[in-house]
């Protein structure tokens, strides 16, 4: 099957690649696995040999045709959605007893550069369904995702994953891995969901909003990105000091520990009426 450019459509073909990414997922002899976006199968192949059940969600048409053709065991279901349309939840207690072993879902995915955020946020939204997962992205988005305090990479996107889980770089394929080859390297990594919110005494509401405000200006300190985002100075000041944060210092170099204390201590400070909604935001009025 050809691949479609315009649906961000880069088939794999390599197949060491395609075993050694199913390998990733680790033993799946009774697992049921969510392949996102399986394209001609390359991977298919190697999750079906492997697991239990793969459930394939394909948004060509004409692929999901062809992957019903290629794939004619009941070990394969593929369903024609938008994988940003599809309910994790529903999948998982659809699944037959004997192959859940009262284990959460795996999910694999070659994910569309064009809507990468977008299906890493659906993943963190159905975190409760989801036991982990091995995903293929652009190297530069992988880069910033398991990027550590204090790197360049480090900011939004790694705290807003790494809140739901710990997410390790596997491996890099280079363009000529896939048909037709893009113009970028891709990685491959695994993310194992495992929210912190309730180990870091912060709620899921208003913390993430928070790390938005503490990073919107990558230049600035946390201070002043605090002001700008409505927060007192003095109150700031006051917050950074209980964190243990040096007023000068910016987002990128706290570690999701001192942005989380830094957090509770705004919503010490903040009359009870409003810690509904994020540090610098007006509570909703009823």
């Amino acid at each position: 099957m050809p691949a479609k450019p315009k649906l961000g459509q880069n088939f794999l073909n390599d197949p060491l690649a395609a075993e050694r990414i199913a390998a990733s997922l680790g033993n799946l002899s009774a697992r049921t696995v969510v392949e996102i976006g399986p394209g001609a199968g390359a991977i298919t192949g190697a999750l079906a040999a492997r697991a239990a059940h793969v459930l394939a969600v394909e948004l060509d048409r004409g692929l999901a045709a062809y992957l019903r053709t290629r794939f004619p065991s009941a070990r394969v279901t593929v369903i024609e959605r938008d994988v940003l349309d599809f309910d994790f939840a529903t999948a998982l207690a659809g699944v037959a007893p004997a192959s859940a072993a009262g284990q959460r879902l795996l999910v694999f995915g070659n994910l569309p550069y064009s809507i990468t955020s977008q299906i890493l946020l659906k993943l963190a939204a159905s975190h409760a369904s989801l036991d982990r997962a091995v995903l293929m992205v652009q190297r530069e988005v992988a880069d910033r995702i398991a990027a550590q305090p204090g790197s360049r990479d480090y900011g939004l996107l790694s705290v807003t994953v790494q809140m739901y889980g710990p997410a390790e770089s596997l491996f890099t394929l280079p363009p000529e891995s896939f048909a037709p080859p893009p113009d970028v390297y891709s990685t491959v990594f695994r993310w194992r969901f495992a929210p912190r919110f309730t180990e870091l005494g912060v709620d899921e509401a208003g913390f993430l909003p928070f790390v938005r405000q503490a990073f919107a200006h990558k230049r600035k300190t946390l201070l002043n990105n605090l002001r700008a985002a409505g927060i007192p100075g003095s109150a700031a000041a006051l917050a950074l000091a209980r964190a243990g944060i040096d007023p000068f210092a910016r987002a990128e170099g706290q570690p999701i520990e001192a942005l989380a204390a830094l957090y509770r201590g705004l919503q010490a400070d903040r009359p009870e009426a409003e810690r509904a909604a994020p540090p610098g935001e007006a509570a909703p009025s009823s």
